[in-house]
C-alpha cells in the first residue's frame, strides 16, 4: 500500500513537472517572438513606438493560443519550434525586402519566391548582418534541445516519459484571451483599413495584423471587379479623366500628330537609370556623353517619374505598353499575365507593324512570358539568343543586346515592314558591378569603392552601349527612319548607402532623397531630328505609350483604347499617381511631389525643380483626391480585363 502511494505521489510530481515544462513554453514563445516583431518595426520604421506593439501582440496570441489549445502535449516542443523557424524567416525576408525595395511586403510577394535566385547578387548586396538577429535564440534553442535529448537517453525511465493534456481551467483562460485578442485585432485592423498610406497603416495595426488587412482589401477588390463590366469601368475612367484640366486650349489636331506616321520604333529601357547623370560632369568630364548629345537633337523630358509596383523593371514594360497603372499588391506579368491586355504592340499590329522585344535574361524572369503573350508580342528574343560575355549575374552586356536585336530588326526591315522593338538593357543593374575590361571611365579616388561610383561606372557604360547601338542603326540604313524612345523603369542609387548630403556635395548637385531619386530620363529622338527641345512638362511612365501614339498618327479615342496616361507634347498640366516605394495618394503635378500621412491633411510636399519643402497644402487637395480615384479605376479596369 505504501508503495502504491508512493508511486501514485511520484506520479503527480512527474505531472505537475510536465505542466510547469509546458506551460512556459506558451510564455517564452510570446517573449521571444514579440521582441522579433520589435525588431522588425526598428527594420521598417526605424524606432519602436513601444505602445504599438500592443497591436503585435494581439495579433501574435490569437496565433499562439491557437497552437496551443490545438496541439498535443506530445507535439508541442515541435510546433513551437516549427512556429519560431518559420516566423523568424518571414520576418527577416520582410526586413530585407523593405530594405530593398522600401515597401511593407504581404503575402503576396510569396508569388515572386522563384526569382529571388535570378536576382542573388541584388538581394545578397542588401542584406545587413542585423538582419540576423532574427535567428540566435534558434541557434541556442537547437543546442540545449540536443542537450535534453541525449540527456533523456540516459535516463532509465526516458521511455515511460508520460504528456499530461491542460487542465480545464487552463484552456478556458486560453479561449477567453484568444477571443479578447481576436476582438481587439479585428478592431485594430477596422480602424487602419481606411489608412491609404500603407507604410502608416502597417506601423499602426502591426505586421501580422496588416497581412489580414492586405487579405481583406484584396478580397474585396477582386469582389468589386467581378461585379461590374469592362464597359462600365472605361466609362468611369473617361468622365473622371474629364474633369481634370490636362489642357487649356484643346485643338481639333494635336501637336505632332502623324508626324512620324510609318516609321520604326524602338524603345529602349535603361536599366535603375535616374535622370541626374544626365549632362553631369565629373572633374570637367561627362558621365553620359551619348545620351547628352541625342538629347541636344530630340525631345527631352527633364521632370519624368517611375511609377513602377511590385514587379519593378517587369512593371515599367508593362506601363510603358499599356498605359494602365500597376496595382503594386502583385507584379503585372504574374497577376495579370493571363489577360488580354489592350497594348501599343496590338495597336501597331493593326497598322503593320511587327512587334518584338529584346532581354538577356530568361524569359519566364517576372513572368515575361505571360506578359508578352498577354502583351500580344510578335516575338521574344531571351537568353538563348545572345552570346554570353558574362558581364554580370544576368549574363550577357548591352553591346550583345544590341548586337542582336539590330540583326532582328534589320530582318523585318528588309520586308518592307515597320517593327517596334522593345529593348530591355540590364547591365547597369544593382549592385552596379561592370567588369574591369569593360570600364569606359576613370573615377576620382574618393569614390572608388562606393556604391556611387560603381553606379555612375555602370550608367556610363549603358551610355557607351547606347552608342553603339546607334552606330549599328546608322550602319545599317536604319537610324534615318527610326523614332527612338529612351526611359529609366526605376532608380538606382539605395537610399540606406548614400547619404543624400553627401551624395550632393560629392557630384555638385542637389540630391533629394525622394524626388530626385524617383526622376528617370525621358529621351524621345525623332528621324532627322537636328533641333532638341526641352520639355519642362512633368509626366510618368504610363505618358509614355500615348505620347508615341500620338507621334504615329494612332489617335487612341478613335482606337476606343482606355490609357491612364497622357501625351506628354499635348497636356498644359498633368498629375502622376505612385504607390511603390512611394505610399499610395502621392503623387507628383507640375508643382510638387506630394506624400500623405494618414491622409492628406498631415501629408508632406517638395517643390520639384527648387527641392524645397512646400508648406501650404491646400492647392493640391483636389490633385489628392483625383489621382486616388484615378488608381483605383486603373485597378478596376484591369481586373475586368478578359483572360486568354
Amino acid at each position: 500500500m505504501r508503495n502504491a502511494t508512493s508511486k501514485s505521489n511520484a506520479l503527480s510530481r512527474l505531472n505537475r513537472g510536465e505542466r510547469k515544462s509546458r506551460i512556459p513554453l506558451f510564455y517564452v514563445a510570446v517573449v521571444v517572438l514579440l521582441v522579433k516583431l520589435a525588431l522588425l518595426r526598428y527594420f521598417l520604421f526605424g524606432e519602436i513606438k513601444w505602445p504599438r506593439l500592443a497591436a503585435d501582440a494581439s495579433a501574435l496570441l490569437v496565433l499562439l493560443c491557437a497552437l496551443e489549445l490545438a496541439t498535443p502535449a506530445r507535439f508541442k516542443v515541435w510546433a513551437y519550434g516549427g512556429l519560431n523557424l518559420l516566423v523568424s524567416v518571414l520576418l527577416f525576408s520582410s526586413a530585407v525586402y523593405f530594405e530593398h525595395f522600401g515597401s511593407v511586403p504581404t503575402y503576396s510577394a510569396l508569388y515572386e519566391l522563384h526569382q529571388v535566385a535570378k536576382i542573388g547578387d541584388s538581394v545578397e548586396s542588401t542584406i545587413k548582418w542585423s538582419h540576423y538577429w532574427f535567428f540566435p535564440d534558434l541557434v541556442l534553442g537547437l543546442a540545449l534541445w540536443l542537450y535534453a535529448a541525449i540527456g533523456l537517453r540516459r535516463r532509465r525511465d526516458s521511455g515511460r516519459r508520460r504528456f499530461v493534456p491542460a487542465t480545464p481551467m487552463y484552456r478556458v483562460v486560453l479561449s477567453v484571451l484568444f477571443i479578447l485578442c481576436l476582438v481587439a485585432s479585428a478592431r485594430i485592423i477596422q480602424i487602419g483599413m481606411p489608412i491609404e498610406n500603407e507604410l502608416v497603416e502597417a506601423e499602426d495595426e502591426g505586421f501580422l495584423n496588416y497581412q489580414v488587412s492586405a487579405a481583406i482589401k484584396a478580397a474585396k477588390d477582386n469582389s468589386i471587379a467581378a461585379e461590374g463590366n469592362t464597359a462600365e469601368f472605361v466609362k468611369q475612367a473617361a468622365d473622371l479623366q474629364a474633369t481634370f484640366p490636362y489642357r487649356d486650349k484643346p485643338s481639333e489636331t494635336p501637336a505632332y500628330f502623324g508626324s512620324e506616321k510609318g516609321k520604326n520604333v524602338i524603345v529602349i529601357q535603361m536599366e535603375a537609370f535616374q535622370n541626374f547623370p544626365i549632362h553631369l560632369k565629373l572633374e570637367g568630364k561627362e558621365i553620359t556623353p551619348t545620351l547628352n548629345k541625342l538629347a541636344e537633337g530630340s525631345f527631352y523630358f527633364p521632370h519624368i517619374f517611375q511609377q513602377i509596383g511590385q514587379g519593378n523593371t517587369s512593371d515599367a514594360e508593362f506601363m510603358s505598353n499599356t498605359s494602365i497603372y500597376p496595382t503594386a499588391k502583385i507584379a503585372m506579368s504574374t497577376g495579370y499575365g493571363d489577360r488580354n491586355i489592350p497594348s501599343l504592340p496590338r495597336l501597331l499590329q493593326q497598322n503593320g507593324y511587327v512587334a518584338d522585344t529584346f532581354h538577356v535574361n530568361d524569359v519566364t524572369f517576372w513572368d515575361r512570358n505571360k506578359l508578352y503573350a498577354a502583351l500580344n508580342f510578335n516575338h521574344y528574343y531571351d537568353k538563348p539568343y545572345y552570346k554570353n560575355d558574362k558581364f554580370n549575374s544576368f549574363g550577357a552586356s548591352d553591346e550583345e543586346l544590341y548586337r542582336v536585336a539590330v540583326d532582328k530588326l534589320s530582318e523585318i526591315d528588309k520586308s518592307k515592314q515597320p517593327f517596334y522593338g522593345q529593348l530591355i538593357t540590364v547591365s547597369s543593374h544593382f549592385p552596379f558591378e561592370v567588369p574591369a575590361d569593360r570600364v569606359k571611365m576613370t573615377l576620382p579616388a574618393k569614390l572608388k569603392g562606393t556604391q556611387l561610383g560603381n553606379y555612375l561606372l555602370a550608367v556610363n557604360y549603358t551610355d557607351y552601349a547606347i552608342g553603339t547601338l546607334i552606330d549599328r542603326l546608322k550602319s545599317e540604313g536604319l537610324w534615318e527612319d527610326t523614332v527612338l524612345v529612351l526611359y529609366g523603369d526605376h532608380f538606382g542609387l539605395q537610399p540606406t548607402d548614400n547619404d543624400p548630403d553627401l551624395v550632393s556635395r560629392t557630384l555638385g548637385i542637389k540630391y533629394d532623397p525622394q524626388v530626385t531619386r524617383f526622376n528617370i530620363p525621358l529621351i524621345v529622338h525623332l528621324p532627322g531630328e537636328q533641333q532638341g527641345k526641352v520639355v519642362d512638362q512633368v509626366g510618368g511612365q504610363l505618358d509614355i505609350m500615348p505620347t508615341i501614339a500620338n507621334l504615329l498618327g494612332i489617335s487612341l479615342q478613335q482606337e476606343h483604347f482606355t490609357a491612364f496616361g497622357h501625351d506628354l507634347l499635348n497636356i498644359d498640366r498633368n498629375v502622376v499617381g505612385s504607390r511603390y516605394y512611394l505610399p499610395t495618394g502621392s503623387f507628383f503635378n507640375d508643382d510638387v511631389m506630394f506624400v500623405p500621412g494618414k491622409g492628406f491633411d498631415d501629408g508632406t510636399a517638395v517643390d520639384i525643380r527648387t527641392l524645397e519643402p512646400v508648406k501650404d497644402l491646400e492647392p493640391y487637395r483636389k490633385d489628392y483626391d483625383y489621382i486616388l480615384k484615378l488608381m483605383d479605376l486603373s485597378d478596376r479596369y484591369v481586373r475586368s480585363l478578359p483572360k486568354r
